[in-house]
């Protein structure tokens, strides 16, 4: 069973954990998700398109992401999801931290930070090992690209994470 901190309007740990999907979180209270940004020097991202049977926004783009687990560092967390997802390594990658977002959604018992990072690497197509059960695909996209996804709302948290994509 898989356990996520509970976090206070501050971004301070409670002390308390909650169940995976529990949502059982009261107005105030929010766990921690991460999103990690793989980046080439090219200006091209990797992002990678969510299979079909998911319950919750089957066949959109995205970027490697998910929750923290209890215990676990932001840090810690979006290296161990870019790895889970993509088979990539992004721990001696230039870049880091960027920013944090807060999604409030009053009453469901879903409220989250997210930890949004950038990690700029050279990745070739024959790195990447993609989890099946998570991912349908993959393309290294351009700005204009991911922005034509997100104008045809396909790709996932693209208005609160867009600044992560311009450098």
């Amino acid at each position: 069973m898989e356990y996520w901190d509970i976090y206070d309007a501050d971004k301070k740990l409670t002390g308390r954990t909650m169940k995976r999907n529990d949502w059982c979180l009261k107005d105030g209270e929010y766990h921690l998700t991460v999103l990690g940004v793989v980046a080439r020097s090219d200006h091209t991202f990797l992002i990678t398109k969510r299979v079909m049977t998911k319950a919750w926004a089957p066949g959109w783009w995205e970027v490697s992401g998910g929750a923290a687990q209890a215990g676990e560092a932001s840090r810690d967390a979006v290296l161990r999801e870019v790895k889970e997802e993509t088979g990539l390594d992004a721990g001696s990658a230039e870049g880091g931290y960027l920013f944090t977002y807060k999604r409030e959604n009053p009453g469901e018992g879903d409220n989250y930070f997210v930890d949004v990072y950038r990690f700029v690497m050279d990745v070739e197509d024959a790195d990447l090992k993609l989890q099946t059960e998570e991912t349908d695909g993959y393309m290294f996209a351009t700005l204009d690209q991911i922005r034509a996804f997100a104008a045809e709302g396909k790709f996932l948290h693209y208005d609160s994470i867009k600044a992560a994509f311009e450098f």
